[in-house]
């Protein structure tokens, strides 16, 4: 895997999504496909692209959200009727998945550099926009989150064509290798699948790439685990 075909690109702007407890919830998750065929791309943003709250997202470590255009079909075939688009993602992308991607790598996307940060945690939104409340375990257990992009240079960006992978450590854990380490039931594994959960934990933590926050989730959960089993 040394490129990615890109699909489709989109972009939305907050806009009201729906009512949760009698007050409006405000989203980008809405976006519109891009029919340009280039736009500028920002340490943020790509152009027309916002988030309603960048304390759960967007930002600098979560500029552009990615997916696997090869998910949509299974999503389908296990009831949900989504399509290109319909998770918030800004890029929808063929070429690798979850599996492939590893946290750290660095990918040229026309005169832009981008660097994957952290997979996506689905969050209430999702569940309003897709109007399915079992969307949220389902993306969980299935590992089909997408991923997040920083942005390591700004400039003009093609809404076709390929992404090309400029840069990887075959260290850093994979998207998928992520997911297990987040959400991973430690309780239930045996003592040898145990020790193995927290030597891929150690190996995540210990990726320069990871995005400051998510890390941080990672590194409460490991000590709040600790602190109950002490002893």
């Amino acid at each position: 895997m040394s490129t990615l075909e890109l699909n489709e690109v989109f972009v939305g702007r907050p806009s009201v999504l729906g009512v949760k407890r009698d007050v409006p919830v405000y989203s980008a998750i809405a976006k519109s496909r891009v029919e340009s065929s280039f736009l500028k791309l920002d340490e943020i943003n790509l152009a027309g692209d916002d988030q309603a709250d960048r304390t759960v997202h967007g930002g600098v470590d979560k500029a552009v959200y990615v997916y696997p255009a090869a998910h949509y079909a299974v999503w389908s075939e296990q009831g949900f009727a989504v399509a290109a688009g319909d998770f918030g993602e800004n890029l929808s992308v063929a070429g690798a998945d979850e599996y492939d991607v590893r946290i750290g790598d660095v990918w040229s996307w026309g005169e832009a550099l981008v660097q994957v940060s952290q997979p996506r945690t689905p969050c209430f939104k999702l569940a309003m926009k897709t109007g399915r409340k079992d969307v949220i375990p389902a993306m969980i257990d299935s590992g089909r989150s997408g991923w997040y992009l920083r942005v390591l240079r700004t400039g003009e960006v093609p809404t076709s064509g390929l992404l090309t992978l400029e840069e990887r450590d075959p260290v850093n854990p994979t998207i998928a290798e992520v997911y297990v380490a987040s959400f991973a039931n430690v309780a239930q594994l045996g003592e040898d699948r145990r020790a193995e959960y927290w030597a891929l934990l150690d190996r995540v933590l210990a990726a320069p790439a990871l995005s400051r926050q998510y890390r941080d989730g990672l590194e409460t959960a490991k000590r709040r685990w600790e602190e109950r089993n002490a002893g």
